[in-house]
């Protein structure tokens, strides 16, 4: 007897329930397909979905009438790594994949849309590239700013130098284990500047301290006892 997958008990709105079962089958067959290693994998999406948990909390806590869509917030969460260019396969439509695999699985055009924009704006380069465009976008859903933060925390910290190991063995065209540890510094400590979130802010301090000391440990464990002649 197959088990059925489990549903992430997040809050979404009640009459997006299903629709959110829907996507989350959908995503968890497209991040085990081949091609995903596990820096990018089904459990990233688990983290970055209790990461935007955590972050709403503290968001609502703070506003209690924000107004924060929580649909758009879990869904786009599901899907921000769908359509990744780094993992992209033939065939795929990544400026609309999240809004087609919405829209065929019931969701109205204005939720699929929104969401598409979310996942669109989540990624790193995206923002180094055009700032302006996440400016933009955070005025008119300002749910990006969770999505985003939540993305990030899971590339720093212990699991984000895992990830950034896991993912320099598949896709790093030969990066080593030191050019693992030159990441941090190329990207991953700018995380912490780049936060939206209150709480976001906070977890990746503490997340990028568990970086910087692994960087330094590492060095100390790499050196020689001797000269190479």
């Amino acid at each position: 007897m197959t088990r059925s997958l489990a549903v992430p008990a997040v809050p979404v709105r009640e009459e997006h329930k299903a629709l959110f079962a829907s996507i989350n089958a959908y995503v968890h067959d497209y991040m085990s397909q081949p091609g995903h290693d596990n820096s990018h994998d089904y459990h990233h999406i688990l983290r970055v979905l209790s990461n935007a948990n955590i972050l709403l909390k503290s968001e609502l806590d703070a506003n209690p009438k924000s107004g924060l869509d929580t649909s758009a917030i879990f869904l786009a969460a599901l899907l921000h790594d769908v359509g990744d260019h780094k993992y992209a396969k033939p065939g795929e439509d990544p400026e609309n994949q999240a809004f087609n695999a919405l829209r065929e699985r019931g969701a109205t055009e204005e939720l699929a849309r929104k969401v598409q924009v979310l996942v669109k704006h989540v990624g790193y380069t995206n923002e180094v590239r055009n700032p302006q465009s996440v400016v933009d976008v955070l005025s008119k859903y300002p749910e990006l700013a969770i999505v985003q933060d939540a993305d990030r925390l899971d590339a720093i910290g212990a699991v984000g130098a895992a990830r950034c190991f896991a993912f320099g063995g598949a896709k790093g065209n030969g990066r080593t284990l030191a050019g693992g540890i030159d990441h941090f510094e190329e990207k991953l400590y700018r995380l912490k500047d780049m936060m939206k979130t209150t709480k976001g802010k906070e977890m990746a301090l503490s997340r990028t301290k568990i970086l910087e000391d692994l960087a330094v440990q590492f060095k100390r464990e790499s050196e020689l006892s001797f000269a190479l002649d």
